[in-house]
């Protein structure tokens, strides 16, 4: 039986989870660690990611004429491959490494586009061989640790979409990466009928949070919108190389 804090701190996580899917940046990464306040970030990371796949349905439903088709042709298959490569090595791989290395990474990039400008630049193209390459990696973090929005939004982020787009292509991207995860996450046993039973319960606050991010979205200007992707990304890439840096110290 779950006492309060248990559900207090699942509750704030379910809604960050359906802002996320609602074109939020970044604060779907916040769940995982605010769970982790109660219980341990593995069984976090298996109770959520039911949570994460009905948002998803409502997200899906929410920006169903808002996604770049070309991003996507590109990012699902390279996400998929690093989910295989994840499912293949999670008995190897040390998650608090992985966390690490995606926070360098995150700081790193969220820097060089502050320290320039990056964000307000011409857009790029959406390259075939570089969106395979990042789409693995956000693929594999996102298996690992929940933690792909980093990696994604490298590749992501210099393609300029609006914002809408931006949102919309997110959200469909990691709706079929969450989906895709759900096989590898029952082999591994992180899926269980009592974490079904209370993902439910969580739903509910989740979809109600997914519509309240699509608000958001469309409330925010643009440039400020993706202002606050970049610093999102800073400061929560900072937090992933902390939490890997003490948890492999």
């Amino acid at each position: 039986m779950h006492d309060v804090w248990f559900w207090v701190a699942a509750a704030i996580a379910a809604v960050l989870v359906g802002m996320s899917k609602g074109g939020v940046p970044i604060v779907g990464m916040l769940a995982v660690p605010v769970m982790a306040l109660v219980m341990s970030p593995v069984l976090a990371a298996g109770l959520l990611l039911p949570v994460f796949v009905v948002s998803d349905v409502f997200g899906l439903y929410a920006y169903r004429q808002a996604f770049d088709r070309r991003v996507l042709a590109i990012v699902i298959p390279g996400a998929v491959v690093g989910i295989g490569i994840g499912w293949a090595t999670a008995s190897i791989v040390p998650e608090p490494a992985v966390t690490l290395v995606v926070g360098v990474i995150g700081v790193a990039f969220a820097l060089s586009l502050i320290l320039r400008r990056g964000v307000e630049g011409p857009p790029q193209r959406a390259e075939v061989a570089r969106g395979l390459f990042w789409s693995a990696v956000a693929g594999f973090t996102s298996f690992v640790s929940h933690a792909g929005a980093p990696p994604y939004q490298v590749y992501t982020l210099p393609l300029r979409m609006r914002k809408e787009v931006f949102a919309g292509t997110t959200t469909i991207a990691f709706a079929v990466i969450n989906a895709v995860k759900l096989v590898p996450y029952y082999a591994l046993g992180q899926l269980s009928i009592g974490n079904l039973r209370t993902a439910a319960a969580l739903a509910i606050p989740a979809v109600i949070a997914v519509f309240v991010g699509v608000r958001l979205v469309r409330w925010l200007p643009e440039k400020l919108f993706f202002r606050l992707v970049v610093w999102a990304l800073l400061l929560i890439s900072a937090k992933l190389i902390w939490d890997g840096a003490t948890a492999l110290i």
